[in-house]
């Protein structure tokens, strides 16, 4: 065994660049972008379908947070599945995970092409793809700690700016705005109220059935939050930094998620929203500063980049905390001499060019196609650390549930009531007609792997009790 297999993940990432990391990945394409489609489902409403998502993501995230601290495992998710239901389901949703990471990536660089043709409308969007894949990819080759910096200031960046934007548009609400019309001279334009929230086809303009199709782009937008999961094995101080990450983001999120939605839609109608580009983009564009939609532009491609690196971050860390287990290759599992998993890097941009391929085959229509089946992958995961969270309560006595460091709240109604929820997520995707190709496309995937399980991994895992206690290289060794 090559001295490269003998080295391991380096703890380069401190609290600092964990909460970043994970506001980079849950704030991205789906608020900036996806968000246009979630408005034209639900109208005003889809403000109550980010409450009510957000509330299920906080569930799983505390419940997630809980495994870590009280059996930290490499490859978090995927390796609790194993340990607590069994090797299957961690096999299962290892993989799932990293399909959801793919295309996840693949929707944030088309994302990233849109954004970019308001500036340069004439070049191919192929050809921005190709280049923001290749840059990330190799950003990805640095050290944990590189990486880690670099997310955090990316991720400030947008953190800052869509707070700077929910402040200018209270301010636009209430007191109105100065623009610029085609001759150059000043406009005074009144306040715009609170009104278009209901004014045109009030809170639920297309029912019950908008309300809960938009979940569908709601739950894609909160995908990747998990990935808080994967940065304990490189975090300084995990029982520290994984709780402040988890209690803080995800309340963070709805107040950017909500307070984003509210602004948009009382400072500008919701059904004038095409799509076309950022609604941030749009509004501010259309209701004439200019120089705010250009501003905005910069932010949201900004966030575009932040999401990518995030989740490619993610991805290469579960590949390797797979061939650990020997859930992979075991040339996944390898590391360089900084630390980082260089061949999982390989291989998501290889999966990421993939991606480019069909931007330039299938330029009109693709983001939306690949964000709903990032959504079952999504919600599969979160099902699956729910009851893997679930499965461990079951087993502890009342004396290991009372010592544990980070519990879940309101157990087990909460969780409960989460799980309930993602699994009516997944029936809405059957239900609405544009996202059923992504529901019949999650079953083929989990049918398919656990076939490729059954005929040539099971039987050959390293026991995951052995792995957390004895470590994975160690381990390997004997085998």
């Amino acid at each position: 065994m090559s001295s490269t297999q003998d080295k391991e993940l380096k703890q380069g990432l401190n609290r600092r660049h964990i909460l970043f990391i994970a506001l980079g990945s849950a704030i991205g394409t789906g608020l900036f972008y996806g968000s246009a489609k979630a408005i034209q489902l639900a109208g005003p409403s889809v403000m109550f379908a980010y409450l009510l998502a957000g509330a299920a993501v906080f569930v799983v995230m505390r419940a997630l947070g809980e495994m870590i601290l009280h059996k930290p495992l490499p490859g978090s998710f995927g390796g609790y599945a194993s340990h607590y239901m069994n090797p299957l389901a961690g096999f299962l949703t290892g993989w799932t995970y990293i399909i959801e990471m793919v295309l996840v990536c693949i929707a944030d660089v088309i994302a990233f092409s849109i954004y970019m043709g308001l500036w340069f409308p004439d070049v191919p969007p192929w050809i921005w793809s190709l280049g923001i894949t290749l840059i990330i990819a190799g950003l990805n080759l640095c050290a944990v700690k590189a990486f880690g910096e670099m997310e955090f200031w990316l991720s400030l960046i947008k953190v800052v700016a869509i707070c700077s934007m929910i402040a200018g548009g209270a301010y636009i609400i209430f007191f109105g705005f100065t623009s610029t019309d085609a001759d150059g001279t000043a406009v005074r334009n009144a306040a715009t109220g609170i009104s278009n929230l209901w004014a045109h086809g009030g809170w639920f303009p297309h029912g019950v059935l908008g309300f809960v199709s938009a979940f569908a782009v709601v739950m894609f937008a909160f995908g990747g939050i998990e990935i808080i999961g994967l940065t304990a094995a490189e975090a300084q101080d995990p029982e520290k930094s994984i709780p402040r990450a988890i209690n803080s983001v995800p309340s963070r999120i709805l107040i950017f998620y909500v307070g984003t939605m509210f602004v948009l839609m009382s400072v500008y109608p919701w059904n004038e929203i095409t799509g076309a580009s950022s609604p941030l983009v749009q509004i501010f564009g259309s209701i004439g500063v200019s120089s705010a939609a250009h501003v905005l532009n910069v932010v949201v491609i900004t966030a575009a980049v932040s999401a990518i690196n995030s989740d490619l971050f993610g991805a290469a860390r579960m590949m390797y905390g797979l061939a650990k287990h020997r859930h992979a290759p075991d040339m996944l599992g390898t590391v360089s001499r900084a630390g980082v998993p260089v061949i999982p890097v390989v291989v998501m941009l290889v999966a990421m060019l993939t991606g480019v391929v069909l931007h330039r085959i299938y330029p009109e229509g693709l983001f939306f196609v690949v964000a709903a089946m990032a959504t079952f992958a999504t919600v599969w995961v979160w099902l699956m650390i729910l009851l893997s969270h679930y499965c461990m309560r079951r087993k502890m006595s009342k004396e290991e549930a009372r010592a544990l460091k980070f519990p879940v709240p309101w157990w087990p109604v909460a969780p409960m009531a989460a799980i309930g929820f993602l699994v009516f997520t997944i029936v809405l995707l059957g239900v609405n007609e544009a996202s059923r190709p992504a529901l019949y496309g999650g079953v083929a995937w989990i049918v398919g792997l656990s076939i490729v399980y059954l005929r040539f991994v099971r039987g050959k895992e390293i026991p995951l009790t052995t792995l957390a206690e004895v470590g994975g290289t160690k381990v390997r060794k004997q085998f």
